[in-house]
Order: structure tokens, then sequence, then C-alpha cells
């Protein structure tokens, strides 16, 4: 392989990767220069301030998960919290959305990116750092997709005295066009750079994000402490010839990837049709709410792919007796993916998320913390439910798939609950229709919450035998509601067109 190739959620993310890899540069090192671009190009969906997870391959060796997504902070369940509902309206329907001090979890995402690059890059970090502290400084002009996301979360960027002054111009909030310019965050980022995270979890800004978020919150200068990354095993399935590896627990949403993969997998299916596929993802929904009982038992998704539990599950979507759970809204999920293969076949696949934010931004920093405390989908059994810190199941699944040997197709998505559905239905479409990989990800897509089936336009369900207690929610075109997937391959690339990304051969 003599070419390099990046595939990521902004113009701006891709160019800094690529020209990281002209310097010389890895994977790695192209792949964490994208993610902090983005955090000012994609700053709805990503930041220094939420989490995250990275799928690392390195020739002649196996596929090794970092997982930086965020923990659990003490608490002794007396805390007074600000901790409130707003509503975002996004036209056909609204959301409430929970945010506030008492929303925020302990960071990992600037944590896990220098960690990575330390241990894998090539270049000094100073150098890789180098466009996203240019592009904070000078500047980024919002396209339609990112000024589109700005409107949506108006009611959380403006909640502050702070947050007004950065995302808004004569009193409103910017628009497709204007540019939005974050100095403190440059500031912070030179200093990252020649620092590293240190000060962010032990020093100064650990005492700032105390200071900030200890009275109405629950982070304090012990949780950035103790925060880590994790160095997991990834979860793995055969798939029609191929090795899928994804985030393992405790995240949920690779294990639930890798588990509906396996229903079809072992269904031995003479043609996986459409309605398999939303068999499959009723079974897996089933799977998850039934095994996923305890907020404070991490590891519990594990239990789907032991033998037991999974052959049940298998003998009922054979059986076609499944039952859709019951309707939830599914979360909109403010997440991002990069994806990188070099020249070398070094592979880097990482999936970032800011959640919608918390509203306060830290003082000083340009950065937004998570509202990942908020979020349903994080905490399907209420809000602030743990009794001791622990990692969040994330639905982040940055995934690598590899063939004989050699990689395959390393790709990811952004979408909430969707980002499981979009990471299926590309890999179908790409190695059961042998679609190419831009049909693979422009193609239609569909996702099952509960007893609500949403579709994208041209969709064919004339053949379908859907079961009868589905409604069909289909959508007048197609729309990043249904993920951003960006995906690169040994000879291609391709970005979502939904979530308005691009890729580039080097």
């Amino acid at each position: 392989m003599n070419k390099s190739i990046i595939s990521t959620g902004s113009k701006e993310a891709t160019q800094a990767g690529v020209e990281i890899l002209k310097a010389g540069g890895n994977a790695f090192d192209a792949a964490v220069a994208a993610v902090f671009t983005s955090m000012t190009s994609e700053f709805a969906l990503t930041g220094a301030g939420g989490g995250g997870a990275m799928m690392i391959y390195k020739p002649d060796a196996e596929p090794v998960l970092y997982d930086f997504f965020v923990d659990t902070p003490p608490r002794t369940g007396k805390e007074k919290l600000d901790f409130f509902g707003v509503e975002v309206d996004f036209g056909d329907s609204t959301q409430t959305f929970h945010i506030g001090k008492g929303s925020a979890a302990v960071p990992g995402t600037l944590l896990g990116l220098v960690i990575v690059q330390e241990q894998f890059g090539v270049l000094p970090l100073p150098v890789v750092m180098e466009p996203a502290i240019k592009l904070a400084r000078e500047g980024y002009v919002l396209n339609k997709q990112q000024a589109y996301i700005f409107k949506l979360l108006e009611p959380i960027f403006t909640h502050t005295k702070e947050g007004r002054e950065l995302f808004c111009s004569n009193g409103r909030i910017l628009s497709e066009g204007q540019r939005f310019v974050n100095l403190d965050f440059a500031e912070f980022l030179e200093r990252v750079s020649w620092e590293g995270a240190t000060s962010f979890y032990l020093g100064e800004y650990a005492e700032l994000i105390a200071q900030t978020f200890g009275k109405e919150g629950l982070l304090n200068e012990k949780s950035m402490s103790l925060y880590h990354v994790a160095v997991r095993k990834p979860v793995m399935t055969s798939f029609m010839g191929t090795e899928v590896y994804s985030n393992p627990a405790p995240s949920v949403g690779g294990t639930l990837i890798i588990f509906l993969l396996q229903l079809l997998e072992k269904a031995k299916l003479k043609d996986i049709n459409i309605t398999h596929i939303v068999q499959a993802m009723a079974a897996t929904n089933l799977a998850r709410k039934n095994v996923c009982t305890n907020p404070n038992k991490e590891y519990q998704i594990e239990e789907l792919l032991e033998d037991g539990i999974f052959n049940g599950n298998l003998a009922n979507f054979l059986s076609k007796c499944i039952k859709s759970d019951d309707l939830r809204k599914p979360g909109r999920g403010e997440t991002t993916h990069v994806s990188v293969i070099d020249k070398d076949m070094n592979c880097a696949s990482v999936t970032t998320t800011n959640g919608e934010g918390c509203g306060y931004i830290l003082p000083g920093t340009g950065i937004m913390l998570n509202n990942m405390l908020g979020e349903e989908d994080l905490n399907p059994l209420g809000f602030h439910q743990w009794r001791h810190p622990m990692r969040l199941p994330t639905m982040v699944s940055p995934t690598i798939i590899m063939k004989d040997n050699l990689p395959f197709i390393l790709l990811g998505s952004g979408g909430s609950n969707r980002i499981r559905s979009a990471i299926v239905q590309v890999i179908l479409n790409y190695i059961v229709k042998g679609m190419g990989l831009d049909e693979a990800i422009i193609s239609s897509r569909i996702h099952l919450e509960g007893k609500m089936l949403y579709c994208e336009p041209d969709v064919d369900f004339l053949t379908a035998d859907l079961p009868k207690d589905i409604t069909l929610h289909p959508f007048e075109e197609k729309n990043l509601f249904f993920g951003g997937v960006n995906a690169v391959t040994l000879t291609d690339g391709f970005s979502d067109p939904r979530r308005g990304g691009t890729f580039e051969i080097v």
C-alpha cells in the first residue's frame, strides 16, 4: 500500500490529518490531529470535555481498543444539583435534553488523545496539534450542517453569558457562512501541546473544574485525578469471511453490533433482506432491555454473547416471534468519527462525543463540558442512579474489520442510538450486497426504536413482512438523524454526506 486515506466529519479535520500525513506522521498522528481540529469545526459534536474511544491496529498485531469515555463521579445522593431539561425544536418534533452542572461526567477525550499520540505517534505533539490551534485561533466558517446543529442547540449554547459571547454575533446564534472563533481554546491547546494533559487532570485546570462544577455538580479534583484511559480487548465475531472488531463492554454499542451480526450469520440465511434486518434490530433491542437491568453493573452487556442467552435469542429470531419493545423517543446524539489508514497499514478508527454539552463554559478555556449524566440512552434506568464511580455505557463503536489478516474496512458513526444501526447497514451493504464504499454509505437507512421504524426515502418495503405492531416513520429526505458513517479501506474512503464529512487519499 503506497497511499494513506482519511475520512472525517469535516473538511477542516480531514485537511488537518492530510497535513500531518504529508509531514511524515502516521495514522495515529493524523487521527489525533483531526479530532483536535474537529473540536472547532464540529464544536457541537465533540470536545476536550467529552469522551470517546479509538480502535488501533498495527500490522502483525491484534486490534486493541483505547477507551477514554466518561466516568461517573462519586456522589452521596444528597447533593443539590444544577440539572434541568431544555426543549430543543427539531421542526417535526421537540426533544428534552438534560443539562446543567449536574449533567457533566468526568471527561476522557483529552487524556485519551494525548496518550494514544504519545504511545503510537511519530511526530512531536506540538506539530500534531498545530492545525487545531491555528483553526481555533483563525476561526471556522460554519457550513450548512454545523450551522443547523448550532441553531438546534441554541438553548444550550446560550444558557450562560460566556456561551452567548462565544456562539453569538449581534445577539444571534452564529449561522451558515459566519466565522466561529475560539481564542481561549487556541491558548488552551497551545499549552496542552507542550505540557500534555497533566494540568487538566491534576493541576490548575482540575482545580478550576472543581471550582466551577463542584457546588452544583459532581466534578471535583479527586474525580479528575482518578480518571484513567482503559486499554481493552475488542469484542469480535466472524461475519461472512471477515473478522469484525468493535468497542467492548462497558460500552454497549459494539457488543450490540456484534450480537446482531452473529444473529444474521448463525441464522444461515440464504438472502439477508429488509425483513431479516428489522427482525434482527427488534431482537437486539429486546435482548439489551432484558440484560441491562442494573445501572451499577458495568459489564452486564457481555451476557448477551454467552451461549445460553445468545442461543435463546437466536431461536426466537429464527421463529420470527420477536415482539418490539416499548416505544421510546430516540436521542439525537452529537458525535463524530474519524477513520485513517496510512501507507504502512497502521489503522485508527476513533469516535468522540460531547453529548449536547452541559451549557457551561470552563472559564478561560473555550471548552463546554459534556452532559453525559443527562443522556437518556446512557442512563436508561434513570438519571444519577449509580452507587459507585464507573465508566458510563456508550454507543460509540469505532470498528475495524479484517479479512485475510489485512484491514478490510475501518468505520464508525455519530448518531447516538443510530450508531449501531448505521454501522450494521453499511457493513451489510459493503460485505453482503457488494456495494462500493460510497453507495454503501449513501444508501437509504432504517432504524427501529421501540415499535417505530424510522426510514429514509426509497427504502423498498414492497416485499417486507414486517411485524404487525410496527409503525413506519418516513423521512422526506436523507437526514443526519440516521448517523454519519466515515469509512476507509485499503483503496478507498468515503464520508457520510448526511453530516457534511469529507475524505482524502494522500
